[in-house]
């Protein structure tokens, strides 16, 4: 008998050992995040909008010579938003603006799963075109808005982690929110007037 147990427990570990073992997948922590709330960006600024109080507006480090260029740093999040604004004159006309900013969604193609592009109007009266991207591409949602004769107000989501898209995605979803406000709550100080 004693010698039956010794053996049997022999026998049992190499039934259960098998060579196809998957480990575990890693997990992701939990995100709390907090209440939408919005504060309004009007001084110093030839456009005027609303962004979120859990984000604080710097200047563009990259860009030092264009002061109407500001980032929104999500500091908790590991995200800024980049805007960029532009005034639209003989030197700098809306056809060129606008390519530039298509052609910097169109550069993200090579690793997006898809890009969905829609044209809206906002409340003030401005075009918006917004660009969702998905898979794992450094910016996940880009938008201007303009008047087309004045103003062009471009903006980009970006995030300096190297974590995967997917764990990102409620964040991903919080800043869009944050975004689809922002965009609504542009003005470039005179309501743009719409052609019939």
């Amino acid at each position: 008998m004693k010698r039956f147990f010794p053996l049997a427990f022999l026998v049992l570990l190499c039934l259960g050992c098998e060579s196809n073992w998957l480990p575990k997948p890693p997990g992701y922590n939990r995100i709390e995040l907090p209440r939408h709330e919005y504060q309004r960006l009007e001084q110093g600024y030839p456009y005027q909008l609303d962004f979120s109080t859990h984000s604080r507006v710097e200047a563009d480090s990259f860009n030092l010579g264009e002061k109407e260029w500001i980032n929104l740093d999500y500091k908790e999040f590991g995200a800024k938003v980049h805007l960029t604004y532009k005034k639209i004159d003989q030197s700098t006309d809306f056809k060129t603006l606008s390519n530039d900013a298509f052609n910097l969604t169109a550069k993200h193609q090579i690793k997006a799963y898809g890009i969905e592009e829609a044209i809206l109007l906002t409340p003030n009266g401005y075009v918006a075109v917004v660009a969702e991207l998905s898979g794992e591409v450094p910016t996940q949602f880009q938008f201007f808005v303009t008047d087309s004769t004045s103003n062009f107000l471009r903006g980009a989501v970006y995030f300096n982690s190297a974590l995967k898209n997917d764990s990102l995605a409620p964040i991903i979803e919080y800043i869009k929110l944050d975004m689809a406000h922002l965009i609504n709550s542009v003005n470039f100080g005179k309501k743009a007037e719409i052609k019939k």
